[in-house]
């Protein structure tokens, strides 16, 4: 390898790249350095010497431009030389006036050029990192100016010891400047190893809170098939109890199940949150109805404690505005069972006030106020902080993990807006929860409820129906909803029989279902759901025997659950939709524990109908039943109401 060749290694690429973000500074350096010494040159030659200075610099910007633009780290032999040149040229055009300043200036003219030629050598030492031939080729001719110092001072007369002390000063300069690079070099050296460690240790952070989540996500999944099977046979038991004893036990079950369900769902949503893995979607929604169901909801529980349950400024909400129904929602309901929690006599109140910011927004106010014991201003600060309950033996009067108010905090400021509390002792505590919204589209309706009323319903759409027309088979992308015919018969909502229809205008057969799902709890747990509605419940461990049984049997709806071994809920509806067989059109609801936006997008992409999230319940399995035998298309405002 050539010496020329050698000099482009790598580490003169930096150094290289550094004088070219310098290049302001020499020319100004230049232009300064001119037009004070023109007094003492003359114009005409400052002008002179600051043109060439000046075209010196224009030459080094094309010589180096392959390494300035960063397209290589390295020149060839011929470009090399000249870069060397160019660097030499470059210094030694810079200190070339110590020569008009000792000859025209004299002694006094000496003492300015040993100052220019030093800050000359600063200049090259600070902008030749981590390239000792850089730095060797920048500084040599300041050097050299200043070496030539004693002799200039020799020829003025000086004395020798004047002389002597002089070349000594220089000497001990260059070993200064030498010095003083090797210490930047160093510093660069370990700011460029501790950001490398810093790096790492963040890759391994992300690595960790990525398997940390992949883990809750599958115990959370997994935690989620037990619960499911307490809350379905708690439902079941409270249903056919004959006393109330047996009743309030069932109740119990219920009750315990839900707090496990919610905890559950706080542990996941705080790891999500933590993880900066949680995201909010924008979409149309109805504020008031939204609002107006959050409080019919929590009407039982005011009652039950003797609380009053109050609304103020519900005239000044917009109807209908963008963003996240669910996450709203569930930030509305923390902060109302926080307030119903810690009240035991007075009211919980909602008020509630907005107004238009431009250009197309809607600034909301939604405080949450109680009459409860008030906090500390100790117990403020440490109100959002996960896992603290602020108080000792909260936790054994209430219940809860601490974690309802750091979440709906975050889940404010993911939405943009904030979350802010105050209070006193003895004066209640007041929540107040600011968001800026976009309006959204003015025909946005409301979502429609679903309660345990409405199995009756339910039980009335599954009466005898005509069989289903053979029609052609649809395409994947546009599965269609079959639509059932109900007869005009009078039916026992418990049993789901026939009681006045002639059997020879109706084809008198029970709703068939198929429940796929790799968990016998949860299939038994929907069988024991689907049960008193007499229908004909088949069921299937994995896709592939899915599919089998749907090559021979006919379904009027499919659950489907999405995680499965060996073929997974999505491939199966997709392969389900392909075939064109006998179930090719018929509904598949997606049994999922996973209902994020994305989830739930990627189980409508591969041709599911519709979706109930787990831990199952009685009134979430059979709202979704009720959902697809209507024909209604899946909006997201209903499915969200269905998954919470």
């Amino acid at each position: 390898m050539s010496e020329a060749s050698k000099i482009t290694s790598p580490t003169w690429a930096p150094a290289v790249r550094r004088r070219r973000k310098a290049l302001l500074q020499r020319l100004g350096m230049g232009a300064a350095t001119a037009m004070v010494f023109s007094p003492l040159f003359g114009w005409t030659f400052s002008s002179i010497w600051v043109g060439t200075y000046f075209m010196v610099q224009l030459l080094d910007l094309i010589v180096f431009a392959p390494i300035n633009s960063g397209k290589v780290e390295r020149m060839g032999p011929v470009r090399s030389t000249a870069g060397v040149a160019m660097l030499f040229l470059n210094a030694a055009a810079f200190g070339s006036l110590s020569i008009p300043l000792w000859l025209t200036g004299g002694p006094m003219g000496g003492v300015c050029a040993a100052v220019l030629a030093a800050s000359g050598a600063i200049y090259g030492v600070i902008n030749s990192p981590r390239s000792k031939t850089v730095l060797a080729i920048t500084v040599t001719p300041h050097f050299l100016y200043m070496l030539a110092t004693p002799v200039w001072m020799a020829w003025y007369g000086a004395s020798s010891s004047f002389v002597t002390a002089a070349a000594v000063a220089f000497v001990v300069f260059g070993v200064y400047c030498l010095s003083t690079w090797q210490r930047m070099n160093q510093a660069a050296d370990a700011e460029i190893a501790a950001r490398l460690e810093a790096d790492q240790r963040r890759a391994d952070a992300e690595q960790i809170m990525a398997g940390r989540s992949i883990f809750l996500a599958t115990v959370g999944h997994d935690l989620r098939t037990p619960i499911s099977a307490i809350l379905t046979g708690a439902a079941e038991l409270e249903r056919g109890a004959t006393d109330g004893a047996a009743r309030a036990q069932a109740a119990l079950i219920t009750d315990a199940g839900i707090m496990m369900k919610a905890l559950l769902d706080d542990l996941l949503d705080h790891s999500k949150l933590d993880a900066g893995r949680m995201t909010v979607e924008a979409v149309d929604f109805n504020l008031r109805g939204l609002i107006a169901q959050t409080l019919m909801f929590w009407q039982g529980e005011a009652r039950a404690k003797g609380l009053n349950l109050r609304v103020e400024g519900a005239s000044s909400i917009p109807h209908s505005v963008k963003g996240d129904p669910m996450r709203l929602r569930q930030v509305l309901n923390n902060l109302v069972s926080n307030a119903m929690k810690f009240t035991a006599e007075g009211s919980v109140t909602l008020r509630l006030s907005a107004w238009l910011e431009e250009p197309a927004h809607y600034a909301i106010l939604i405080e949450v106020a109680d009459t409860g014991p008030g906090m500390t201003h100790q117990q403020l600060t440490r109100l959002f902080t996960p896992f603290d309950q602020t108080a000792e033996g909260v936790s054994a009067r209430h219940g809860g993990t601490g974690l309802g108010l750091s979440i709906s905090r975050d889940l404010a400021e993911l939405m943009g807006g904030r979350l802010t509390a105050r209070s006193c002792p003895g004066e209640g505590a007041a929540f107040t929860l600011s968001l800026l919204l976009p309006r959204g589209d003015a025909n946005v309706v409301a979502p429609k409820g679903f309660n345990q009323e409405s199995r009756g319903d339910i039980v009335r759409s599954l009466a005898p129906r005509t069989p289903r027309p053979a029609t052609s088979a649809p395409t994947p992308s546009t599965p269609s909803t079959p639509v059932f015919e109900t007869a005009p018969a009078s039916l026992d909502p418990e049993i789901g029989h026939e009681t006045g229809n002639d059997p020879e205008q109706v084809a008198d057969r029970p709703l068939r279902v198929l429940v796929v799902d790799d968990h016998d709890i949860n299939r038994r747990a929907v069988e024991l759901i689907l049960a008193p509605l007499g229908c004909d419940i088949a069921t299937a461990a994995d896709g592939l025997l899915a599919l089998a049984q749907c090559e021979t049997a006919e379904f009027d709806v499919i659950f489907m659950d999405v995680r499965m071994p060996e073929l997974d809920g999505r491939e199966t509806t997709r392969r389900l939709r392909d075939g064109g067989g006998l179930n090719a059109a018929t509904p598949v609801i997606a049994v999922t524990a996973d209902t994020s936006p994305d989830d739930i997008a990627a189980c409508m992409a591969a041709g599911m109908t519709y979706f109930v999230s787990k831990p199952l319940t009685p009134t979430a399995l059979l709202g979704a039943l009720s959902h697809v035998l209507e024909g209604e298309e899946p909006e997201a405002s209903e499915a969200e109401t269905v998954a919470a």
